[in-house]
């Protein structure tokens, strides 16, 4: 079975959604059946990597917002992402244009790692308050997955990936997403925002209980013999 979440790295909800989604992953007896793909989506396409403005001030100006209104929701989004096991700092949060860390996202993707790569840019923008447009940052964050650091340079410094990225968006546009995370379960079902692990967990259930009825799994005609079993019981 399918689910495939489109999300930015810029988005507060997305990596609470992401850990929620995960909750109920874990408490889903038949994860490994799972397969998880994390597609492009970008809030602002024209945002300007701006490493000197505080965050709340981005907030205050992109929404047209007092500062301190713009405060209040960061202060809000920072409790509800420690309810759900994550440390937001948004005093060392960098205001960065997320196309060069989707296309990262993507050169991981291709060697198997997109899944790791997503938590990488989450916790690199939200936690630890690093530049994600910045090639050297993505660099350091592609030698920590174990990729090639001559590689990730050289396709961050020109145009690789980038046509994934636009079709992830494009894709997104055409199946109406209005906002980020969205998750899409075998193209039948889908979750809007970072809504409660139970939400999850019943749509895991109610779209692996069909999808398992439309792909049955396989049936032997076994022939018994000497073998051992779990836990060593022989």
């Amino acid at each position: 079975m399918k689910v495939e979440i489109w999300s930015d790295v810029m988005c507060p909800f997305c990596y609470i959604g992401k850990r929620r989604f995960e909750q109920a992953l874990q408490n889903f007896d038949h994860q490994n059946e799972v397969e998880i793909e994390w597609k492009s989506f970008q809030l602002n396409p024209a945002m300007v990597t701006r490493p000197g403005v505080h965050i709340d001030e981005y907030l205050a100006e992109a929404k047209g917002i007092s500062l301190e209104r713009a405060q209040q929701m960061n202060d809000y989004v920072t409790k509800m992402a420690a309810e759900a096991g994550l440390t937001y700092n948004f005093d060392k949060a960098i205001v960065a244009n997320s196309f060069r860390a989707h296309r990262y996202s993507h050169l991981a993707k291709s060697h198997g790692l997109g899944v790791q790569a997503e938590e990488q840019l989450f916790k690199a923008y939200f936690t630890d308050g690093k530049n994600t447009d910045d090639i050297n940052t993505l660099v350091e964050l592609g030698t920590e997955l174990g990729l090639d650091a001559d590689e990730v340079k050289q396709s961050l410094e020109g145009n690789a990936f980038a046509e994934d990225v636009k079709r992830d968006i494009a894709e997104a546009q055409y199946l109406g997403v209005q906002g980020v995370p969205f998750f899409v379960f075998n193209r039948k079902y889908a979750v809007s925002g970072a809504q409660a692990t139970e939400a999850f967990e019943q749509t895991l259930q109610k779209s692996f209980t069909e999808w398992r009825a439309e792909n049955p799994a396989p049936k032997f005609e076994v022939i018994e013999g000497e073998s051992c079993g779990p836990e060593g019981n022989c």
